[in-house]
């Protein structure tokens, strides 16, 4: 979202250097009333499902036909991630977690977000949300990592697991981008 008036006095917002933490950081500052848009990253959430002993991936049901990735969601005002987590893998999948462990914190600056990423076993029926458009299970050794926000978070647990992980390749990626591959 491009913040361009004040959402106190409607006045343009414009960028300005005010002292903050013992520097000068400039930031779209209010002229009139003093407003500060700090542009705080968001937290999300990603979850890697263990289904079945195998990999739950999920489309999103405005991706291109053949992209898969993890389940995610925004963190909400006054939940814990870890209660977050388990409200997204419901919401999206109607599964249940049993289990669940951190595997990492990863910043992804291109969407100004924070991804916490954990691991999950869930159990039940998958029932996807409208939000979603199909789902698969994958082994470890089909997993294949993008190289952006949560494919870092696939890679670390896949480590953990004692796999390497194996990036799609810049052709790939872009194929897989535009629902050509998966």
């Amino acid at each position: 979202m491009t913040w361009n008036f004040c959402p106190q006095c409607a006045t343009p917002l414009k960028m300005l250097s005010a002292e903050e933490d013992g520097g000068l950081k400039e930031r779209l500052r209010c002229p009139a009333c003093g407003f500060t848009h700090w542009n705080n990253p968001t937290p999300v959430l990603a979850a890697i499902i263990e289904y079945r002993g195998q990999v739950l991936l999920a489309r999103n049901a405005a991706w291109p036909g053949k992209m898969f990735a993890l389940i995610t969601g925004f963190m909400e005002a006054g939940e814990t991630p870890q209660d977050g987590i388990r409200r997204e893998v419901k919401e999206e999948t109607d599964l249940d977690i049993t289990a669940l462990d951190l595997v990492g914190i990863y910043d992804f600056q291109r969407m100004n977000q924070v991804i916490i990423a954990y691991h999950v076993v869930a159990e039940g029926q998958v029932r996807l949300s409208p939000e979603l458009a199909d789902w698969r299970l994958y082994g470890l050794h089909q997993l294949k990592c993008w190289p952006a926000g949560t494919g870092y978070a696939l890679a670390d647990w896949l480590r953990s697991r004692g796999r390497e992980p194996v990036f799609f390749t810049p052709e790939e990626n872009a194929a897989r981008r535009r629902g050509l591959a998966h």
